[in-house]
């Protein structure tokens, strides 16, 4: 790799190798945008080095700010230096000015109070020398001296030895009891045996405490985070991160769920994400918890075994994140050193992040607040670039509308009045007001559902079915639940975790069912038959009948709908006019749900572009802007704080061929709308259009349909007519599947079969896959040399606008947005909508800068005006109308057999 370096202005961006103008420009802009602490929207196609750019232009500024933040302090500390050796001759004249009047002992007082301020400052400042210097030893001695690995891995080798004789001695006393049991003891001869013991080392787990980790930790670094859709793309990231000039000396730490992170296979086998959340918050309120006096004297009768983590151990978490700091690691590479360590990387990460200058996390842990608030984020004066961020609003208005069905809130129900029954008389008087609150808000949810909260949801009919929007008061009101302090209950919500205490709740008398009496089992049995029927559904009847072992193990699966509730009840205190209600009444009460819909995502978004010092919002295709400035961006910050940046692409004009298609061969006007797509004519006019295609372009094709029902419908009217068999002589025919697990699998094997077709050359020249706008093909696949040498794109994909949520949306849009000239905002929002998809999936295909393909748009409707300019820059400029298929069909034949005779085939 050569290590080059760019010097725009008096800027020095290092790279790995010699930028393109393109990056040059991204990088400067970039910089210019942190430096001066404002919002900026950056447009990059894919293959043009985006992420290198936002890497190399982020992290220079990020370095050059330490530096000149560095010198501040030198500064601030000579002169503190300085002025103590004229402490002396100050202090004389103080004294001469303080005989001088009441004017005087102001200036003096209001002296003395900067004076005290800059020296707290520069003991501040002394400080955090000191820590950093301490760091800086630290991870030095880490990187050189393996006898430090060497100690943590015989640390290791020790607890496991010592765990496996703690379980031998377990098993010899197990087997000595045999089948008679403890020895009853009297109590004064029971105080005799000894408490289960726990090490200082094992109690410094549970405080999370370290003498040495403060010297670790600064308390003003300027952090970057980096956050992404996927984890996929994260991991893309970090990789890129490790290839550039800054991959050995920044401090990289990658966070993730605990789906994505958890090392113990106990727990993540379960697979779903609330499973593995709910079994790891048990796991640790038992590592921390104190036993309950009734488990302690229950304790004495049988030894109760609680669950904990063995890889929740503060020690090998801090040997974990020290290894992270000193190189930067992926996700993939932090779980196996987890595995290796034997430390939990999930709370490894969160308790690391004070530590790390790049923090690179999914979308979800940054935008949603309170789950920011729980992973110890905290973006105050920090920077925030957020890629691939096409579908910010939508991810924005995914993360804050939440759904609760009304099999949840009878569930919640029935568990909170049996916690509420069982603590009755250990509960203070405010825990009782706020769960009978609570009570009542969840009866009165299921009864605006049309049910009762008393019955079983799966066998009760909802007479008048269908969907009905509310505003958030009319919902309120009509709930009979206007008099309650919703920002109450869900402040007691959190501070409490009644939710947690419930599903501990659920979780131990599940576990203590085979021990009750005949009368406490048959109680227990019913709670847990009513908890299996409302997770399982009417058609699983003869289930409940299954021993209460069993039952505990099904009734894990559901048990903290609580959460889910609190979630909904935090949504209801949004502003009214920034969400909707929709109730959705099915067949039975199980079946329906209310849910939240958010339609204001700028209400959300105005929190972290407040707190940071600056916000990078980048895509490939960021096209049309407009949504981003005034669904998201103006509430927050003016026009003149945001910066807009969008760039060419670096293959050559004459790599790539995008054509507008006005109609077909027979001369039929393609116009794909609702009601004339379904025509017969319609369809054969696309099928010949193909069969075209196919014997003039090499490799694969790959074909966009609005939707998966039309693509089905498409592909058998083609079977019935004849038309896939000759299609099938020239390109072997693959569908994307609806599964996300059979992905991988049908794109292997396009591309194995357009590989296979370029090496033996015969009849079938490569493959055709019919894909799906916004389905799993439309993003994060790369469709680049031979696997997509022409994209089609059948129709216009519009959403929806029956839809009620989108209706909704669009009247929100045209009751608080600016009318332009040409047209309402809810028509833009369609258009807006449309026009992402598009710009989505024909950038699958020219993925670097010697690649070639064509785009072929079959539809009228993409040369209007106010479509044609929502295309991404790089290819409008290059668009050709065709308005007849001949002209179209002569460009493409030329293209392809200039660029085949040019680069030849090209097989992934």
């Amino acid at each position: 790799m050569v290590d080059a370096a760019l010097r725009k202005g008096r800027v020095n961006f290092p790279f790995p190798y010699t930028p393109y103008s393109i990056q040059e420009d991204f990088m400067a802009t970039l910089y210019d945008v942190l430096e001066a602490g404002k919002v900026g929207i950056f447009e990059s196609p894919t293959g043009t080095g985006k992420s290198l750019s936002l890497i190399c232009g982020a992290l220079s500024w990020l370095r050059d700010f330490e530096e000149k933040k560095k010198q501040e302090e030198a500064r601030l500390l000579a002169d503190e230096r300085n002025g103590q050796d004229k402490q002396q001759p100050a202090s004389c004249s103080m004294e001469a000015s303080n005989c001088q009047g009441s004017t005087a002992e102001l200036d003096w007082i209001t002296e003395f109070i900067q004076k005290k301020e800059e020296r707290d400052m520069v003991d501040r400042l002394k400080e955090e020398q000191i820590k950093r210097k301490k760091r800086e030893v630290r991870l030095e001695k880490i990187r050189h001296n393996v006898q430090l690995k060497y100690a943590s891995k015989r640390k290791r080798l020790e607890d496991d030895e010592t765990q496996r004789l703690l379980q031998l001695s377990k098993e010899i006393l197990s087997t000595e009891l045999g089948s008679h049991g403890l020895e009853q003891l009297d109590h004064e001869e029971e105080e005799l045996i000894l408490a289960e013991y726990e090490s200082d080392e094992e109690t410094k787990v549970g405080s999370g405490l370290d003498e040495d980790d403060d010297d670790l930790e600064e308390e003003h670094v300027t952090k970057i985070y980096y956050c992404s859709r996927t984890h996929s793309q994260l991991a893309q990231f970090v990789h890129e991160v490790q290839k550039s000039p800054f991959g050995e000396e920044i401090r990289l730490v990658s966070l993730g769920s605990r789906q994505n992170l958890c090392v113990n296979e106990e727990v993540s086998r379960l697979g779903a994400v609330q499973l593995i959340n709910d079994r790891c918050m048990e796991m640790q309120k038992n590592k921390h918890g104190k036993k309950s006096e009734g488990e302690e004297s229950e304790g004495k009768k049988r030894r109760v075994s609680r669950a904990v983590c063995p890889f929740y151990s503060y020690e090998q978490m801090q040997f974990l994140r020290d290894e992270v700091l000193v190189k930067v690691k992926d996700i993939e590479q932090l779980v196996a050193l987890g595995k290796e360590t034997k430390a939990c990387p999930y709370f490894g990460m969160k308790i690391a992040i004070p530590n790390f200058l790049l923090v690179v996390l999914p979308y979800q842990m940054l935008l949603h607040e309170s789950t920011r608030c729980a992973s110890g984020i905290k973006l105050k004066d920090q920077v925030v670039i957020i890629d691939e961020a096409h579908n910010l609003i939508d991810t924005i208005t995914c993360i804050y509308s939440t759904e609760v069905s009304g099999s949840q809130l009878c569930c919640a129900h029935s568990q909170l009045l049996q916690y509420m029954e069982r603590y009755r008389k250990r509960l203070k008087a405010k825990n009782l007001m706020y769960i009978k609150q609570i009570l009542y808000l969840l009866e009165r949810f299921v009864s605006i559902l049309g049910g009762n909260v008393n019955q079983n949801p799966n066998t009760q009919s909802i007479s008048q079915t269908g969907t009905e929007l509310k505003s958030i008061n009319d919902f309120l009101f009509q709930s009979q639940i206007d008099n309650i302090n919703l920002f109450k209950v869900q402040r007691y919500c959190e501070k409490s975790l009644i939710s947690k205490k419930l599903f501990g709740f659920v979780e131990r008398d599940g576990a203590t069912t085979v021990v009750k009496t005949n009368k406490e089992n048959q109680k227990m049995a019913g709670l847990q038959n009513f908890l299996l029927t409302l997770h399982q559904g009417p058609d699983k009847e003869a289930a409940v009948q299954c021993p209460p072992v069993e039952a505990e193990a099904d009734q894990h699966k559901m048990a903290s709908p609580l959460m889910q509730i609190e979630g909904f009840l935090s949504a209801l205190t949004n502003a009214n006019q920034d969400g909707r209600v929709i109730l959705n009444r099915q067949g039975t009460v199980a079946q329906s749900s209310l849910k939240f819909l958010l339609l204001n995502p700028a209400v959300h978004f105005a929190k972290v572009l407040q707190e940071c010092r600056a916000v990078i919002i980048a895509g490939g295709t960021m096209q049309p802007v407009s949504d981003f400035r005034e669904q998201l961006l103006s509430c927050a910050v003016g026009s003149d704080r945001v910066v807009e940046f969008s760039c060419g692409h670096v293959i050559p004009p004459e790599n790539i061929l995008p054509i507008i298609l006005c109609s077909g061969p027979s001369n039929q006007q393609l116009e794909f709308t609702y009601e004339k797509r379904d025509l017969p004519q319609m369809m054969d006019e696309m099928g010949r259009i193909l069969g075209n295609l196919c014997n003039v372009v090499p490799g694969g094709v790959v074909c966009f349909f609005p939707s998966y029902e039309y693509e089905k419908q498409v592909y058998l009217h083609w079977e019935r007519t004849g038309l896939l068999t000759r299609l099938v002589t020239k390109k072997k025919i693959f569908q994307e599947p609806k599964r996300a697990n059979q992905v991988e699998q049908v794109l292997a094997e396009y591309a194995k079969c357009i590989k296979r077709c370029s090496q033996v050359r015969g009849q079938v020249t490569g493959a055709l896959l019919f894909s799906v706008v916004g389905g799993k093909m439309s993003e994060g696949i790369n469709f680049s040399d031979d696997l997509g040498r022409c994209v089609v794109m059948v129709g216009m994909p519009y959403p929806n606008i029956k839809s009620p949520e989108l209706q909704e949306k669009m009247a929100y849009l045209d009751k608080t947005m600016p009318r332009t000239v040409s047209q309402p905002p809810s028509k833009m929002l369609i258009e807006n909508l449309c026009m992402k998809a598009v710009n989505q999936s024909i950038g699958r295909a020219i993925r670097h800068q010697k690649d070639y393909a064509s785009i072929l748009l079959l539809d009228h409707r993409y040369a209007r005006p106010s479509i044609f300019n929502k295309l991404p820059h790089w290819i409008k400029e290059r668009t050709e109308v065709k308005p007849a298929f001949g002209l179209a069909f002569a460009a493409l034949s030329k293209f392809h057999r200039e660029k085949k005779s040019c680069y030849g085939t090209e097989g992934s």
